[in-house]
């Protein structure tokens, strides 16, 4: 009786041992929860037997119990990088289309060859869908799905529009605009420029070039050219749009110094600008043509496209309430309605889950919602390595939700939840095993020098 009570002290002691050592050994594991062997003694009796005077069987080992209390938070450089901050497992798959879901805290994520997110094993994290505004359109773990990232964004939307807010001095020299040569900036006041794109997505510079011609203050009333060019290659305006200055014509019937309109295609070899007017107080009167649109961009004198291009562009230029004050020249908004083919260069992880990915032609769009689980008894998971669980009937069933919301906690990107692993508390553990082992272990040997002692009787 007394050796197996001192066998099952040192296989209590032993499992005490590699608990310790288990857990020693992950200090450094991402999303590890650490264990503790827990025992119990055994106890048999009888109605027959007298429980006064019974002794007990020695001990057993009732559970390694893991303990899911949190672990410290390590920042990273890395956006795909998660932790979950209060209750919450992520679900992750071992392919895509399977629900066969493993749970982990484990939250170093990465892309793979075809841009899903996965763990280090391989393993697909899964998402709940969104909708274009990143409203979750289900929450159900049945309808989640692997992320995947894509590379672009969007097909390419020509401008059409720019619209610009600018101050122009009123102080400024008077400059003739029959002189202008946009490389020579002697021969202009001003300049601001804004990116456009064509049909094909590519990028051109659209240049306004201002000149502030003489006369050009009558009555209170001052007026301004305004020139374009895309890639530094002349843009006149659409041949329709009558009113415009053409800066090859010398006729100036009124005496106000600007070229009158004349109602006709530019002369060959001509620049066509727009008259921007403002009143005695610097206030936007209008602009002559009333809408400003070039000719067709690839056609023409300007003929600035590639020849693949949609060649029928134009562009409509807006001013969207100028001023003329004495102060410098100064562009305070440029904007314009065309898109290109944008490249991805980040990708974000909100605390509610929601990923965004952003791309380099401005757009940004919310892809997924990072699932998340939680369990009535997580001690009931069960554990298949890679610091990753499976449900089982005393876990109960994994009920899904959104970060932030009830008790499923709260995400932080670029981010990793540290092992809850306390390395003090276990070398003292490691301590208090190894002398159960030997205490054990003597007890055994005081055994079997006693029964040494009775076989010797004579």
């Amino acid at each position: 009786m007394s050796f197996n009570i001192a066998l099952s002290g040192i296989a209590a002691a032993q499992k005490d041992l590699n608990t310790t050592a288990n857990n020693i050994a992950n200090v450094n594991t991402v999303g590890f929860k650490e264990s503790r062997a827990e025992f119990a003694d055994v106890y048999a009796n009888s109605i027959f037997s007298n429980s006064k005077t019974a002794v007990g069987g020695g001990a057993t080992t009732t559970q390694v119990a893991q303990q899911f209390h949190q672990g410290s938070l390590q920042f990273t450089n890395n956006a795909l990088d998660m932790a979950i901050s209060g209750n919450g497992f992520f679900v992750t798959s071992s392919s895509v289309g399977t629900q066969d879901y493993s749970y982990t805290r484990a939250g170093a994520f990465k892309r793979d060859a075809d841009n899903f997110l996965v763990d280090s094993a391989g393993n697909y994290l899964q998402t709940f869908p969104v909708d274009k505004e990143g409203n979750s359109t289900s929450v159900s773990l049945t309808t989640t799905q692997p992320v995947q990232i894509p590379d672009t964004a969007g097909s390419p939307v020509k401008t059409s529009n720019v619209s610009m807010t600018v101050n122009l001095n009123s102080s400024e020299k008077t400059l003739d605009p029959a002189n202008f040569d946009p490389d020579d900036a002697k021969t202009f006041n001003n300049s601001t420029a804004v990116t456009v794109y064509d049909s094909l997505g590519e990028s051109h510079v659209l240049t306004t070039y201002f000149v502030r011609p003489p006369g050009a203050a009558s009555g209170g009333n001052s007026s301004w050219v305004a020139f374009y060019a895309m890639d530094d290659k002349p843009v006149n305006l659409d041949a329709g749009a009558v009113g415009s200055y053409v800066k090859d014509t010398d006729t100036d019937t009124d005496g106000d110094g600007i070229v009158d309109p004349t109602g006709t295609a530019q002369t060959t070899g001509g620049w066509t600008g727009a008259v921007v007017s403002f009143n005695s107080v610097g206030a936007y009167t209008g602009s002559n043509p009333a809408t400003i649109t070039t000719e067709a961009l690839g056609t023409g004198g300007s003929n600035v496209l590639s020849a693949a291009a949609d060649a029928t562009q134009q562009i409509t230029i807006q001013f969207d309430n100028p001023t003329q004050f004495s102060e410098k020249f100064n562009a305070t908004a440029l904007s314009q309605d065309g898109v290109t083919v944008g490249r991805l260069t980040n990708v974000e992880v909100g605390a509610d889950g929601l990923v965004t990915a952003k791309y380099s032609n401005g757009s940004t769009v919310p892809l997924a919602r990072v699932a998340l689980v939680r369990f009535s008894n997580e001690q009931g998971l069960t554990q298949v390595g890679n610091t990753s669980w499976k449900a089982t009937q005393a876990s109960g069933e994994a009920l899904a939700g959104e970060a932030n919301g009830g008790t499923f906690g709260s995400l932080r990107s670029s981010a990793l939840e540290q092992s809850n692993v306390d390395l003090t508390t276990e070398l003292v553990d490691l301590i208090s095993a190894q002398r159960n082992f030997q205490a054990n272990s003597r007890t055994l040997e005081i055994n079997n020098t006693l029964q040494q002692t009775i076989l010797q009787i004579r």
